[in-house]
């Protein structure tokens, strides 16, 4: 008797062991705010939950690949009981969704809470599915910490291909994200200025129907179209000319001319229109100093003029205007501290006793109804950054954070997808009680942007359900929810490895000037100097800067080459390694057939460009070192074979890249004057993308003429 119980009680802690295993496979983004598993499981499961039933009579909402199946019908032959009750004690956006036995009860407080109901119900028969077992019984009650959880998509150096907007709407709704902020620039065939849409930009009608498809998922797009500064889409057109702030310029718009704003305005009205459904209307108004064509008024004044003219315009509109608040901070004089994290909250207070009353001098011109958006990417947790948030706050009037997926970045975004910042800012808006957080996503340098969806999904993780995950946690449970729920450990981890690799290959094809250059430029343009140095700048149109590209060896003189670029080597064969291992994972996790293979290939095209600079490094070193002729004929084949291998890589790079991207620009673009040596405009052509591979390569094109010359003289 005594050994039956025994053999009982191992077949229960068996049972319950197999149960909390398979309980951990079961991972929602972003994470609910209280989950409660009951230790079993319920009879459900995706073969078995196929009716639903509404007492009210609701309609089902949109639902995606595991619960698209679900039909309405008699509450005795469904699965699922659903209704919407708008007196639940919850946020806007939250529900109730109990599995039981053999039934499923969803209760949300409203249209947008039913839709994220099903789905997290979608991710839970997923992950059921996935381990062929039936749902847990688990009691969940969810809804958002930050209310308004915006992505930023920036469009001006480029478009996707139209279908992916769709797709992506789909992607953000499944991640609780709820607006759009869209930086259209020309990517929008004006019907009131049709010089300042791009021939290959989308037209109202499109852009409606993107709005209106994203309206459905509970995602509502609003347009920030830039004015005071930022302009150069507009001003760069000959009839523009007129409106500019300085004539030699393309960059920001004279504030005092009545023109501006009927040219703005006619803008505003245009994008307003093809996104009907947005709440707000931003306005930029960052990086710019005015002088009103030398009127005598600050540019403080300046700034404020024209905020408030089109502040009015957006509530006449019943848009909220939202506006980038830096300028006002740095004409102020409060702005430096809130980026520098070594300066003591003494020093800070000190700065803001003195340079307050600027502030406060025009206090009363600051518009009421305007959202000052407070955006900072790499130190959000200063002291100085709260202090400038609390002046606006204890001023009465509105500020909203924005934090970043992606910067100044080539290539791919860097920082493990800038997770840390996203964290911290979203701890403090929650903490704060601001009602809303913008992830910028900008396109200067403009990676693929299925790279962002990392930092995408950080951000709804952290905007809707606070901070309960650690960074560690996080990026197991997107590798779950992206590639499948078997990619949860470790050894499948490789995006941060590759951050290494990408910022060596930056500047690996430069000379160690080039960064002098880059920092430079960087401070004339009053912009953080770890932002900016990067490689793509090294062709700027009016100056192609060939002379920074590195050197070649000398025939005549062996082995200095090596000798010259020795510490850059050992960086290259420490950052090969890292690439090898890298490529293996991505091997290692296409083997097992995962979900989005396509994000997989992008990932494997910035490996491959990465690692074609390294290799070409090593061939130039391998020439440098041989030791006879029949060597150097050897390496010399190598050298002369560089340009076809990158021909076939960019072949194979661009081939994936444009299967969702448009590479680009028509051939009648009219490109700016880029005051801000921004990588993705620098050509019409996708050449930008590869322009330190191109100029080495004609480098050494003519390194190769000259030594033939040689040879035969």
């Amino acid at each position: 008797m005594r050994q039956i119980l025994i053999l009982f009680i191992a077949f229960l802690f068996i049972g319950c062991s197999n149960n909390i295993e398979n309980l951990e496979k079961f991972k929602l983004l972003p994470s609910v705010q209280e989950l409660e598993f009951k230790d079993t499981f319920s009879n459900l499961n995706f073969e078995n939950i196929k009716f639903a039933y509404s007492v009210n009579n609701t309609e089902l909402p949109i639902r995606y690949d595991f619960t698209n199946h679900i039909e309405n019908n008699s509450q005795s032959e469904s699965t699922i009981d659903y209704h919407i009750d708008s007196s639940l004690d919850l946020n806007q956006e939250g529900y109730k969704l109990d599995i039981l036995k053999n039934k499923i009860s969803i209760i949300a407080k409203d249209e947008a809470g039913l839709f994220y109901a099903f789905t997290t119900l979608d991710q839970l028969i997923e992950d059921s599915k996935d381990q062929n077992i039936n749902l847990p019984m688990i009691s969940i009650k969810d809804y958002p910490l930050i209310k308004f959880r915006p992505i930023h998509i920036d469009v001006k150096h480029h478009l996707e291909k139209e279908s992916y907007y769709y797709q992506l709407m789909d992607h953000l709704a499944q991640l609780k994200i709820n607006g759009v902020i869209l930086e259209i620039e020309d990517k929008l065939k004006y019907k009131r200025r049709p010089e300042v849409g791009s021939e290959d930009a989308l037209s109202i009608e499109k852009w409606k129907s993107i709005s209106e498809y994203a309206k459905k998922r509970n995602i509502k797009i609003s347009p920030l179209v830039q004015g005071l500064g930022h302009a150069s889409y507009i001003l760069k057109h000959e009839q523009n000319k007129k409106l500019r702030d300085d004539p030699k310029s393309d960059w920001a718009f004279n504030p005092l001319d009545p023109e501006t704003y009927k040219l703005q305005f006619d803008l505003y009205l245009d994008a307003m229109e093809a996104t009907p459904y947005g709440k707000y209307l931003h306005v930029g108004g960052d990086e710019v100093q005015t002088t009103g064509r030398k009127s005598g008024k600050s540019a403080l004044e300046l700034n404020l003029i024209w905020l408030n003219k089109v502040s009015a315009f957006a509530e006449k509109h019943n848009r909220i205007p939202i506006f980038w608040d830096d300028m006002l901070l740095k004409q102020g004089e409060v702005y430096y501290p809130i980026y520098d994290l070594n300066i003591s909250k003494q020093k800070v207070d000190s700065i803001w006793e003195v340079n307050e009353p600027k502030l406060n001098k025009f206090i009363k011109q600051f518009p009421e109804n305007c959202i000052y958006m407070r955006w900072n990417y790499h130190v959000t947790e200063s002291y100085g950054n709260a202090r400038a948030m609390d002046w606006f706050t204890n001023n009465g009037l509105k500020v909203m954070g924005a934090t970043a997926g992606q910067t100044r970045w080539t290539l791919m975004p860097q920082r493990e997808s800038n997770i840390d910042q996203i964290r911290i800012f979203a701890d403090q808006s929650i903490k704060r009680n601001f009602n809303g957080l913008l992830l910028t996503l900008w396109d200067d340098d403009s990676p693929h942007f299925e790279l962002y969806k990392r930092g995408i999904s950080a951000f709804a993780e952290y905007t809707w359900g606070g901070i309960k995950r650690t960074k560690s946690e996080f990026k197991s449970v997107f590798r779950h929810r992206t590639f499948g729920s078997e990619f949860q450990s470790e050894e499948y981890a490789f995006i941060d490895s590759l951050d290494s690799p990408v910022k060596e290959w930056t500047n690996i094809l430069l000379k160690k000037d080039f960064e002098k250059m880059m920092i430079t430029i960087t401070d004339s343009l009053e912009v953080s100097n770890s932002e900016v140095i990067h490689r793509n700048s090294l062709i700027h149109r009016k100056k192609t800067l060939t002379n920074y590209v590195i050197d070649l060896p000398d025939f005549n003189n062996k082995g200095s080459w090596n000798k010259k670029y020795s510490s850059r080597l050992k960086k290259i064969s420490k950052q090969k390694k890292s690439l090898n291992k890298i490529n293996s994972i991505l091997n290692k996790i296409k083997e097992k057939d995962p979900e989005n293979k396509f994000l997989i290939e992008i990932y494997e095209q910035v490996s491959a460009l990465a690692g074609y600079s390294f290799y070409a490094m090593e061939v130039l070193s391998r020439f440098d070192n041989a030791k006879n002729e029949k060597e150097e004929t050897l390496y010399l084949k190598e050298i002369y074979d560089l340009s076809k291998k990158f021909k076939n890589l960019r072949e194979k790079f661009e081939s994936v890249y444009s299967k969702t991207r448009v590479l680009n620009k028509p051939e009648s673009y009219i490109l700016d004057q880029d005051h801000h040596y921004h990588p993705a405009n620098q050509t019409k052509t996708f050449d930008w993308q590869f322009m330190a591979e191109l100029i080495f390569l004609e480098k050494i094109e003519n390194y190769l003429k000259e030594m033939m010359l040689e040879i035969k003289g």
